[in-house]
């Protein structure tokens, strides 16, 4: 395209929604986030957006467009946190715990784009039973929106994790939009994704020891010079020989009784399914596990699974780089 559409990605995290949307042929210009570590990743993998470090709790989008220069926009994107949804009657009310909702609808009202792209946590849509979605549109229509939301499972998209998130699309000039159908009945597993990477970690940039073992890995690996973000974490001897028990898609419910509740949390001790798509990647708490290693994935194999490409190369501490990928819309659900 010659002429990009632009976009604004708000909370944009590390940026997975605005990879999708770069690789779909949108001109990213700016991503807005609280958290600098993400934005740097953001920066260093967006090389033509700028990215802020902002609250958006504080600073309105007069202050970002002075602050930016950006006058006009094509498309907003982004994320709110809204799990503290404050309702009261029927409707979403002006409570602190609203504010960054309603930040992402006070950049819509001042850019006036063509179009946003809203995404959620899936129960957004059930909150409050059908209050908070309600709001959400009428919040939207009120500004000249035809709105339309759906909750979408990034397995059916060719993401390898069965991952729920709900979008809400806004079109202007009575257009409305049309949610692609899923374009496959047969998911990648997390095999697929990762079985090319080996069990020890990898100096950064280390160049590909195999051919990839699957269309997804080819993809993927795209045009990267080597392998980044592929340091394994150490367990303790216990842990080791506790997950050692636990087969290809197994989980506590595979051990001895008196080791079930050495973690109480009923996702312990869960292996990924090899045959199957991943369940949703965290942000690092440790309690799922290699289907083959005894260890958890690396942040390189918990992107693959995201759908991030090898190229692109998260920053910051390992914790951090754990958390801006559990944290991030997969880039292929985005495109």
């Amino acid at each position: 395209m010659k002429n990009k559409p632009t976009v604004i990605d708000l909370f944009c995290g590390c940026g997975g929604l605005s990879y999708g949307f770069i690789e779909a042929g949108y001109d990213v210009l700016l991503g807005i986030d609280h958290w600098k570590d993400a934005i740097v990743t953001f920066e260093n993998t967006h090389k033509n957006a700028k990215g802020i470090v902002a609250d958006l709790f504080k600073e309105t989008p007069q202050e970002i467009s002075k602050k930016t220069g950006i006058k006009n926009i094509d498309v907003i994107i982004g994320g709110p946190p809204c799990q503290g949804f404050s309702i009261a009657g029927k409707r979403i009310i002006d409570d602190e715990r609203n504010q960054l909702y309603k930040s992402f609808v006070s950049f819509v009202d001042f850019y006036k784009p063509k179009a946003f792209v809203m995404e959620n946590v899936p129960n957004i849509v059930s909150m409050g039973k059908g209050i908070v979605k309600d709001s959400i549109i009428e919040d939207f229509e009120k500004l000249g929106y035809s709105v339309i939301y759906k909750v979408m499972l990034a397995s059916e998209f060719g993401v390898p994790q069965n991952r729920r998130r709900a979008f809400f699309v806004g079109t202007k000039n009575n257009k409305e939009f049309v949610f692609p159908e899923p374009i496959t009945k047969n998911p990648l597993s997390a095999k697929d994704a990762i079985s090319d990477l080996p069990e020890k970690s990898l100096t950064d940039g280390t160049k590909y020891k195999t051919e990839p073992k699957s269309d997804y890995q080819k993809l993927i690996r795209g045009k990267s010079d080597g392998i980044y973000n592929h340091e394994i974490t150490n367990h303790s001897e216990q842990t080791t020989s506790i997950i050692s028990l636990v087969p290809d898609g197994g989980n506590y419910k595979n051990l001895p009784e008196e080791l079930r509740k050495t973690r109480n949390v009923n996702i312990a001790w869960t292996r990924l399914n090899s045959k199957k798509p991943s369940f949703t990647i965290d942000t690092g708490h440790r309690h799922h596990f290699h289907y083959k290693y005894n260890r958890v994935p690396t942040v390189r194999e918990s992107a693959r699974i995201q759908s991030f490409p090898d190229t692109f190369i998260f920053l910051g501490s390992k914790t951090s780089q754990y958390k801006q990928v559990g944290n991030a819309v997969p880039p292929i659900l985005g495109n």
